[in-house]
């Protein structure tokens, strides 16, 4: 017990020498609890709906009150064509449209049956599987009050419902992509951030400072060979993904390699940083397992939407590159949309990996990296 005493007591003067590594073993994870104990929800909220009111009746604009008031949706525009209803579903800016046709109050005056049209938005099968449920519960709520009533709206309603992206919901759909997404975060800036930290243990680092190689050379000639694998990586995924799951790529092939490319910068740059942080491959580890790929997992919209966060959160998610990389690739496969609609994460993303590779190589130098 003794040997072990002392053992113990030399452990924990090492972590009180290093406060970097004292800082993610225990700050870190602390922080991770408590931000994902809030964003870490499966229940459905705040969907983002567009209304098409094509009658503009006392009728519509009590059925636009309800979905107003509801907690499981957020109104995001009321429009008067479908089609403008469409584009919303289209961009992202919402999940959900109703359209309400012309003559919808007076034909319910008329004791007739209406029929609502409900579009969602099934790139995300879970979701959107959940809203069409709330939605079909709350139209049901208002027949049941116009059939009680037997005034002057004694007429009912139907949803007809129609899926757009993923009419099949197939959650698998929605998922693979962001696997592509999510293995090329982990593989490539694992390794980017081990490479350099890998010379300077075995003592090889020295021998290269003596080359003529120049700092941004060094750097580049280790960054290249990930660069490949992550590209041969998205190759592999992407065949399994189109020929053995069914997923539709829906977008452009050549397109999805540029937007991949981009994201590279993004991941290597990540690895790199964490290299010009870390003296030790265990270091290195660590630093990108906790302090980058579980919070980039949890609040990048893989697992849980982001609309269901805590408002206090979800500001925190645009610092995340993955969520950026995420709507990219959800809407090539998807929706098949071109950069004219994703252009704002395409820009986001650019935007980081070209400022944390200029923050990695100012950080760097040819002799400490």
């Amino acid at each position: 017990m003794r040997r072990v005493r002392f053992l113990v007591w030399k452990e924990l003067i090492e972590l009180r020498r290093d406060p970097r590594l004292l800082a993610v073993v225990i700050v870190t994870p602390m922080v991770q609890l408590i931000l994902l104990g809030y964003a870490a929800t499966t229940d459905v909220r705040n969907v983002p709906l567009v209304i098409a009111d094509a009658d503009r009746s006392r009728a519509s604009r009590e059925l636009v009150q309800r979905f107003d008031a509801s907690k499981s949706f957020t109104l995001v525009s009321v429009v008067t064509d479908a089609g403008e209803a469409g584009d919303y579903l289209e961009n992202g800016r919402a999940r959900m449209a109703l359209a309400i046709p012309p003559g919808f109050g007076e034909r319910l005056a008329g004791g007739r049956v209406e029929t609502i049209q409900l579009l969602a938005d099934g790139s995300d099968a879970n979701s959107a599987g959940v809203a069409l449920g709330y939605a079909n519960s709350l139209l049901a709520a208002y027949a049941r009050e116009l059939a009680q009533s037997g005034g002057t709206l004694p007429g009912t309603i139907e949803g007809r419902v129609r899926v757009w992206f993923n009419p099949r919901l197939e959650s698998r759909d929605f998922m693979i992509p962001g696997i592509i997404a999510l293995l090329l975060l982990v593989v490539t800036t694992i390794l980017s951030s081990m490479a350099i930290v890998r010379e300077r243990e075995l003592g090889t680092l020295e021998q290269l400072n003596v080359t003529p190689l120049s700092r941004l050379e060094l750097i580049v000639g280790k960054l290249v060979p990930y660069g490949m694998i992550g590209l041969i990586d998205v190759g592999l995924v992407l065949m399994v993904s189109t020929y053995w799951f069914h997923v539709p790529l829906r977008g452009s092939a050549f397109l999805l390699f540029g937007m991949t490319m981009v994201y590279l910068t993004t991941t290597l740059g990540l690895g790199l940083f964490v290299s010009t942080v870390s003296a030790t491959q265990q270091r290195a580890m660590m630093t990108t397992t906790f302090m980058l790929l579980m919070p980039m997992i949890y609040l990048s919209g893989f697992v849980f939407p982001i609309e269901n966060m805590p408002e206090w959160i979800q500001p925190i998610t645009y610092a995340i590159p993955l969520r950026y990389c995420l709507v990219i690739l959800r809407s090539l496969f998807l929706k098949g949309v071109g950069l004219e609609t994703f252009w704002p994460q395409a820009l986001a993303l650019l935007a980081w990996g070209l400022g944390i590779l200029a923050l990695a190589l100012a950080r760097s130098s040819k002799r400490a990296a």
